[in-house]
């Protein structure tokens, strides 16, 4: 039988919308659909290159724009299941495949034909008589190219391709070792003593967990967030927060297979030569040169307004801690593992609120129909469940999502549960992108592919799962990355969704997350899963009373990560160090205090080791805190959360226009004026009286 007949990823997708037909797929068909979609690309990336015909923006870069598309719809796949359904035979593939992968690109990059037509073309851009989106189209792609090594000299680009295999390899196997020690831990808890203070939303969650793992004689806690953070938070067992505690921070730092230590140190020293054969000092410097912030300077400014008003915001919630455990007679000093726990005894006694009075009316099901309320009511979206389409997954929801007049918009895939097989944390991806350059001539539309994803622990059979407000929080955020991708109306794949800059990408997520907190919203959808009752005014005041609540704690650790990071990445030595002998001398240097730590330490921050898209970007959160603190205040100013006309502005501007437009006219354009950063200052707590 043909490789084409035999092999569903080479097969026309005839699917509804074109969805992946994911119950065909198996991992042993990825290497032969690569192996024939690289081939078809480089056929297609020749022919740009050595077309005889004059460069012109439509037979260069539009063209380019759409080539090697049976190339992305195989890629996005492998990664998306790679990430969220993975198994040993697609974990073997992705270390095979990403050498290969990063080879194929560094090809395309280097082509010199093809890049000596998009060079003509930049050259004389004013002269083409573009439109906006064209020359931004024509800038971005010219900039992609001379980023990753168009301009070196033959001998560099040979160097240059084998940094970015090698880098390829690691960041895989960076990635895999961190879930395999997330999959490996289990902390069961078998009696009534070592499940002491577990309210029962906790006991249900992890007693479900057990069953999933086939533990039948006790509850089950894994390095999932959705367990550690409520475990750290109830559990009157110092000595087994510890244990906790130590695997979850300890995660990618141990000798053996899965041992993160050497993995990163080699991945600073290649970026690092990486962005000395463009001529930089540092990968920071290289990685900065196209975002918002352009510089270290323009960060370390950034940061700096928050770093000394966070630490004393700790050092005062601290005192407060230690203040409840000498009261409770219990051991001092305090250390890491107790900060969550006496953190929720203050909040009970300070705001008469505690995580078992909340979650009740946080139902994720009754979540879910709040983002796609504040959805419809914002863009005129509305979001159709499609049961008989199956995906990857039984958690998976598929949704239709059509606009207000009935058009649709796109397909949205939800996949909100916890599971060995799914990495940890949560994001937003694409199994395909918007654009109106589809088909073999380009002109037709191709409607996007979303997909959310969220670690939440699942509720007990029968019983429903219950968020957290920070849980709910992140399930707002990653829907306004969806947003971002299912808005999307640009012509070109390239500056398509969420194709922005990194420090412009985290807006559209974090100004969403505004509208849980609206007291109407709540209201409508924060509803107790027993009873139907909504939410009372009282609790909501309490969250609102609540929520510069341990600010301090939040923001060292956010901060933390985000200077480590950029100090690793502003290293300039050809070999890298010891890299928990450098975050250690890093935190000792800028005054972390030890109680509070960070988000990611770095043997297992996959925000820049299993990737190269935050790599001396973890600042980026931050920055767009900036901005969408500042842009709320539209809504505010309007007097409506609703109102159309700024809901308007915001979806032309901010979720429809991707990389179409410069992100500080897109913002400028949206707010009539440049951001300010006392908004956020005030949103964190950490303005005038407030620090």
């Amino acid at each position: 039988m043909p490789l084409a007949k035999s092999n569903p990823l080479l097969q026309p997708w005839n699917t509804p919308h074109g969805l992946p037909p994911f119950e065909a797929v198996r991992a042993e068909h990825f290497e032969p659909a690569f192996e024939v979609a690289l081939a078809q690309h480089r056929v297609e990336v020749d022919a740009i290159g050595n077309d005889p015909r004059p460069p012109t923006f439509d037979n260069t870069v539009a063209t380019l724009d759409r080539s090697g598309r049976l190339l992305d719809r195989t890629e996005w796949l492998f990664h998306n299941l790679g990430a969220s359904e993975t198994s040993p035979a697609l974990q073997a593939a992705a270390l095979r495949l990403a050498p290969v992968l990063a080879a194929h690109d560094s090809w395309v990059v280097m082509h010199r034909a093809l890049f000596e037509r998009l060079d003509a073309l930049h050259a004389r851009r004013d002269a083409l008589a573009l439109t906006d989106e064209q020359r931004r189209v024509l800038e971005r792609f010219h900039l992609d190219f001379v980023r990753a090594g168009a301009r070196l000299e033959p001998a560099a680009q040979r160097r240059y391709a084998q940094i970015m295999q090698r880098l390829a390899e690691l960041t895989t196997a960076f990635a895999q070792n961190v879930l395999a020690d997330e999959s490996a831990f289990l902390l069961v808890l078998r009696d009534e003593a070592e499940m002491a203070g577990l309210p029962e939303f906790v006991r249900a969650a992890t007693r479900q967990a057990a069953l999933d793992r086939g533990v039948t004689d006790g509850l089950l806690v894994t390095l999932s967030r959705s367990h550690i953070v409520p475990f750290l938070t109830f559990c009157e067992r110092r000595d087994l927060r510890e244990r906790a505690w130590r695997a979850w921070t300890g995660r990618g730092e141990h000798d053996g297979q899965h041992d993160n230590r050497p993995i990163a140190r080699e991945i600073l020293g290649l970026r690092n030569e990486q962005a000395r054969l463009h001529g930089y000092a540092c990968f920071a410097d290289y990685a900065l040169a196209d975002t918002m912030a352009g510089t270290q300077a323009a960060v370390m400014r950034l940061l700096g307004q928050v770093w000394e008003p966070a630490k004393a915001r700790a050092a005062q919630e601290q005192r407060d801690l230690e203040a409840i455990a000498r009261a409770r007679g219990e051991p001092l000093p305090l250390a890491p593992w107790d900060w969550r726990f006496y953190a929720e005894k203050l909040r009970q006694q300070r705001y008469a609120l505690d995580e078992a009075m909340v979650k009740p009316y946080f139902p994720l099901a009754r979540m879910v129909e709040a983002l796609f309320d504040c959805a419809q009511r914002l863009f005129g979206l509305r979001f159709t469940l499609r049961p008989e389409l199956r995906a990857y997954h039984p958690d998976v929801q598929v949704y239709e999502v059509h606009g207000a007049d009935g058009t649709l918009v796109g397909v949205f895939l939800h996949d909100n549960h916890a599971r060995a097989t799914k990495r940890s944390g949560a994001w937003m991806s694409s199994f395909r992108k918007q654009s109106r350059n589809g088909g073999a001539n380009g002109g037709e539309a191709v409607l996007p592919i979303v997909i959310n994803n969220n670690n939440f622990a699942k509720g007990a059979a029968n019983e429903p799962t219950l968020l957290s407000f920070d849980d709910a929080t992140t399930l707002f955020h990653e829907f306004g990355h969806g947003l971002h991708g299912l808005l999307s109306s640009v012509t070109f794949e390239r500056v398509s969704g969420t194709g922005v800059l990194r420090d412009f990408v985290e807006l559209p997520s974090q100004l969403f997350e505004h509208w849980l907190s609206e007291p109407e919203v709540l209201k409508r959808h924060a509803r107790h899963h027993r009873t139907g009752e909504p939410i009372p005014d009282a609790l909501i005041a309490r969250l609102h009373e609540a929520r510069h609540f341990n600010q301090g704690f939040e923001t060292v650790r956010y901060t933390a990560s985000a200077l480590v990071d950029m100090a690793a990445h502003a290293l300039t030595a050809e070999q890298a160090p010891d890299v928990v002998e450098f975050e250690r001398a890093e935190l000792e240097r800028i005054g972390a205090p030890a109680v509070v730590g960070m988000n990611h330490r770095l043997t297992h921050f996959q925000h820049l080791f299993a990737g190269s898209g935050y790599a001396a970007g973890y600042y980026v959160y931050l920055w767009a805190e900036v901005l969408e603190a500042d842009g709320y205040t539209a809504f505010k100013e309007a007097g409506d959360p609703f109102d159309p006309e700024v809901a308007q502005r915001l979806r032309r501007f901010i979720y429809a226009s991707g990389n179409s437009i410069e992100p500080t006219q897109a913002y400028r354009a949206f707010r009539g004026r440049d951001a300010t950063v006392q908004p956020m200052l005030e949103q964190r707590g950490l303005s005038g009286s407030g620090v």
